[in-house]
């Protein structure tokens, strides 16, 4: 059965999307922005943007009965390759050995100019 995911301890979906979706065990997160949910701010900093990112995913996938801890695949988009390393010390805070398997791609912009936007693929149970 399809569940829609939502929870106020992540940003609203800012377009026609949820922020995630339950499909029987497997958990897919739309790509969450550094919003802080309860004031709606975004930090400069990279390594800040990254951490938002990480907690928004992270309420997501409780909000869906899953967690870090089972999430299998990561998707990484950021404004700036030369932020790799930055994104890389936020990330392994979040997740540990093993870890989920990922990309890490550069794109022109995001949406609301943000440097760092994250989406997963987790399971529940």
């Amino acid at each position: 059965m399809d569940k829609v995911i939502e929870t106020p301890d992540a940003p609203p979906a800012i377009g026609p999307y949820s922020q995630g979706m339950r499909f029987d065990n497997l958990v897919f997160t739309s790509g969450q922005l550094p919003i802080d949910p309860e004031t709606g701010e975004v930090s400069e900093d990279t390594k800040q943007q990254a951490h938002q990112c990480l907690k928004n995913l992270k309420a997501v996938l409780e909000a869906a009965g899953s967690g870090m801890n089972r999430v299998k695949k990561v998707t990484v988009f950021v404004r700036d390759m030369d932020e790799f390393s930055n994104i890389n010390e936020v990330y392994k805070q979040y997740f540990k050995v093993p870890f989920p398997a990922r990309s890490l791609v550069e794109v022109a912009r995001l949406p609301k100019d943000v440097k760092v936007e994250i989406e997963a693929l987790a399971t529940v149970g």
